[in-house]
């Protein structure tokens, strides 16, 4: 993640499209913005567009806008997301599920900024940076012929991949700590933070709906808790039990967890263990095995 961070700044200062892959609740959308916050473009529109939520028939005339009597039920002109980002971000999200006519059209608008809302013969050219996302495999939907490899290639001049929440378990904590701040301050509620055993049981869970499960999870605690801490029972089952053993023994014994436990706790080694959930002597085995002091 501290790569992504890196590079963030320099993906920012070009007008190059940029897509974002990773499963999903991972945030991709959040880093779309984040590149957006951090350019020239910063002060302008941030446009989003969820290409799997919309009906093919009315993605086109969502996207482009649509002139009166273009179909039916259009009664008036009517400016598409495109327009609506102009000056700003257009972020086509889930745009492995682009339904294959349609790709055709954004590749024309990717390669020169220009469209025709539907019903109309006229040229419109547009000045917005484009951000994509999605948590599909492309070059896969591509062998398939699901996808056209000349998009793909449009899109993927630069790209960032965010790992799962499983394979960065020591971000846990200072997400942890994001959401009971972004909560207490919506709620009211005077919640400081998450007890020791209830932080230990997160840093075991699997989190496989990634970044979005644990802010549910948070959410869910502040519903629930009346206290000035959330604690394990504040939690659903699904997480208390968490994941399979294998998957809890890896994640404990990653270097990155015992590292990320061991600075917090200003290198108590008992107190690291607690919140890891395993016992100090194999906290300190795992340690000498990885090669910590």
């Amino acid at each position: 993640m501290q790569k992504i961070f890196e590079l963030l700044p320099l993906f920012a200062a070009s007008d190059t499209t940029v897509l974002v892959t990773g499963a999903s609740g991972t945030g991709k959308e959040l880093i779309a913005r984040t590149i957006h916050s951090l350019g020239a473009r910063r002060k302008g529109p941030f446009v989003a567009i969820n290409c799997a939520a919309i009906p093919e028939t009315l993605l086109e005339a969502e996207l482009f806008g649509h002139k009166k009597g273009a179909f039916t039920d259009a009664k008036q002109d009517r400016p598409g997301r495109i327009a609506a980002a102009e000056g700003g971000t257009l972020f086509l999200d889930e745009i492995g599920d682009l339904p294959r006519p349609m790709q055709v059209k954004v590749l024309r608008f990717l390669q020169s900024r220009e469209y025709e809302p539907l019903g109309s013969n006229r040229t419109v050219r547009a000045d917005v940076r484009v951000t994509a996302a999605t948590n599909r495999d492309l070059r896969e939907l591509v062998r398939e012929g699901s996808f056209r490899e000349d998009l793909f290639f449009r899109l993927n001049v630069l790209q960032v991949d965010i790992p799962p929440l499983a394979q960065r378990p020591e971000d846990i904590p200072l997400l942890v700590a994001h959401y009971v701040g972004l909560f207490r301050e919506s709620t009211g509620k005077a919640i400081e933070g998450v007890d020791a055993e209830a932080m230990s049981c997160l840093m075991r869970y699997g989190f496989p709906g990634n970044v979005r499960e644990l802010e549910n999870v948070i959410e869910r605690a502040f519903i629930l808790c009346q206290g000035d801490r959330i604690l394990v029972r504040h939690f659903p089952e699904a997480v208390t039990g968490g994941a399979a053993p294998a998957a809890r023994a890896a994640t404990a014994g990653s270097e990155a967890a015992i590292r990320a436990a061991l600075a917090r706790h200003h290198g108590n080694r008992s107190r690291a263990a607690e919140e890891l959930g395993i016992h100090r002597i194999t906290l300190l085995r795992r340690m000498r095995k990885l090669g910590l002091r």
